[in-house]
């Protein structure tokens, strides 16, 4: 399955972005999604997970209560809406399909390019 992440950019303090992740490929709406970030020097860390149904999320607690994944099956689109946006949450945007952790690695079946995610202060 081939992703397609777009809709990052730069906001203010406090902003909001909605990221949208494309999935191509007829099995593409078969896999669990999840949304992850990085940023130079560091490892990609966990932000959000989807299920296939879309009724079961997960969220890292640095952003619960202001991120939302959700999914469109019918469009093979997974997003993610930030709200309340913080200087510390610049980075840079992956989208995967199939995601699992093993320890402290996460590895997927396909990673997105990234998308560029700058909140200013």
């Amino acid at each position: 399955v081939q992703l397609q992440a777009s809709g990052g950019g730069l906001v203010q303090t406090g902003g909001s972005l909605r990221l949208s992740c494309a999935a191509s490929g007829r099995t593409s709406s078969s896999y669990a999604m999840g949304w992850f970030r990085q940023v130079p020097g560091k490892e990609r860390q966990f932000v959000a997970t989807i299920s296939v149904s879309g009724d079961s999320t997960r969220y890292a607690d640095s952003v619960k209560g202001r991120f939302t994944i959700s999914r469109d099956n019918t469009k093979n689109t997974v997003y993610l809406q930030m709200n309340s946006l913080k200087p510390e949450d610049t980075a840079v945007y992956y989208c995967a399909a199939d995601p699992n952790h093993y320890g402290s690695t996460w590895a997927a079946r396909s990673w997105g390019q990234g998308t560029q995610v700058t909140v200013s202060s």
